[in-house]
């Protein structure tokens, strides 16, 4: 887009610092003409290259959208499944320390037998 830039001298279409002849007018008109057209030209370039850029960052946008939306699911996914194995792990836990208490319960009663 360097070549688009725009500076002063190149959207100077009129300086309007001479006095114009009516002979000379046409052709003055003529030159301001072109440098107009020179102007539109270049505005309407860099206007079309702001366009492709504003879409290329819509789209990222829009890819970084549906990123952030599959790593949430999976975010919810990964919670869900710690939740499952925390509560298994706590499942298990009372299971184990029941037996463990059930087992020293019987150990004890089978000493006192004796």
């Amino acid at each position: 887009m360097s070549d688009l830039k725009l500076t002063r001298d190149k959207m100077t279409a009129f300086d309007g610092h001479d006095k114009i002849s009516a002979l000379k007018a046409p052709a003055k008109l003529t030159e301001f003409g072109q440098k107009q057209n020179e102007a539109n030209e270049l505005l309407a370039a860099n206007i079309n290259e702001l366009i492709k850029r504003v879409c290329a960052l819509e789209d990222k946008q829009l890819q970084h959208a549906e990123i952030m939306r599959k790593i949430a699911e999976e975010l919810g996914a990964y919670k869900k499944e710690l939740d499952r194995i925390r509560l298994s792990e706590k499942l298990n836990s009372g299971t184990i320390e029941r037996l463990s208490n059930a087992l020293r319960l019987a150990e004890e009663g089978a000493g006192t037998e004796e």
